[in-house]
């Protein structure tokens, strides 16, 4: 009787068992399943890193073209409020979108012997213009422009092309080209085309940086199948604002943009990255350089040890290993309001007036 008993129970207590086992199958077929799924898009997504950068490029321009083959502005020809000289709208090329630049002198006498330090914006290749600056950066480039202008230079402000439309080295490529028609055009424009000085923010600064590569790297020109329209002591500095070069230890929303830029995916190979991280392709001919690193202070100071190795004249502006203190995305543009900008526009402009004037 008592054997029935127990025989009639053990049923009954392995039910709840089998379940909560059933329950931890179906839960965990259901997490496995919903990890697959996430792999899967994020696989596709950075793998077609254009879906997110073309959502961007929607929220931030919505119906409004950010590339075109006219000018998106009225050209001027005259004074600014400020008292400086504006050329704008100049075309430059008629290949690809956006192929404009513009001229700002520091007043209307043209006839001034200064030198020309053009300029590249940023935007992560995929937003920004010579009009609007760089909307990842902390604050506006074209006030910064103008205060360098205010210091004796001429001003070349130049424009290129986004993706979807051009992805590199087209810049790259535009950038030549527009060196080489300012060369063309230097009397007309009054330009002094042998006391260059190069720079660019962000994007702008990876597309400065490798040009300095290019005029004075004949392997990394042919790298890039690039034959340099200035020659390297027309270049007498170079000026890179928080430059994102180092891929391999980019994060992933770096990897995005950049990725997206050189092929529209995050995953380079090596031949892409050493075409795209122009430091490994350094040489002692490089242009004295002024590095200013913030966000991407990684990057300044890995490019900073390889212009020491080489001997190259350069200096490094990091305010997080100066001060403490982490500034954000091409800080130097809040010269205007911040002391730490201000002492690094300072020191930038007192080395490019030492290799300038």
């Amino acid at each position: 009787m008592e054997d029935q008993i127990v025989m009639e129970e053990k049923p009954m207590q392995e039910k709840p068992k089998k379940k909560k086992h059933r329950g931890l199958i179906i839960t965990g077929s259901v997490v496995g399943g919903l990890l697959i799924v996430i792999l899967i898009l994020f696989f596709v997504l950075t793998c077609n890193t254009q879906i997110v950068v073309g959502l961007i490029q929607k929220a931030t321009y919505g119906d409004k073209p950010f590339n075109s083959y006219e000018p998106y502005y009225e050209p001027i020809n005259g004074l600014k409020e400020n008292g400086q000289y504006l050329i704008s709208e100049i075309k430059y090329d008629t290949e690809y979108p956006n192929s404009y630049l513009d001229i700002t002198y520091p007043d209307g006498d043209f006839t001034a012997d200064r030198p020309t330090l053009i300029y590249f914006h940023g935007g992560g290749f995929f937003a920004g213009s010579k009009n609007m600056g760089d909307p990842l950066a902390a604050s506006e480039a074209t006030a910064l422009l103008d205060d360098i202008c205010a210091q004796g230079y001429n001003i070349v402000n130049v424009d290129y092309a986004l993706v979807p439309a051009a992805h590199f080295p087209i810049p790259l490529i535009q950038a030549n080209r527009a060196f080489a028609y300012l060369l063309a055009h230097q009397d007309e424009y009054h330009l002094d085309m042998d006391n260059i000085v190069i720079m660019g923010s962000s994007a702008g600064a990876i597309i400065s940086s490798q040009m300095g590569s290019i005029v004075t790297n004949p392997e990394y020109a042919s790298l890039i199948g690039i034959t340099p329209a200035l020659k390297p002591e027309q270049i007498k500095a170079v000026v890179l604002d928080d430059a994102p070069l180092d891929y391999n230890h980019f994060d992933l929303a770096t990897k995005m943009l950049v990725g997206n830029y050189v092929k529209g995916s995050i995953y380079l190979n090596k031949e892409e990255i050493k075409k795209y991280n122009n430091i490994g392709s350094l040489t002692a001919n490089y242009p004295a350089a002024v590095l200013l690193g913030s966000e991407y202070r990684n990057d300044m100071n890995v490019m900073h040890k390889e212009l020491d190795s080489l001997g190259c004249e350069h200096i490094l502006v990091d305010p997080y290993a100066e001060h403490g203190v982490q500034k954000p995305h091409c800080f130097v543009a809040k010269e205007r309001v911040d002391d730490i900008a201000k002492d690094a526009f300072d020191r930038m402009m007192a080395f490019i007036e030492s290799k300038t004037k």
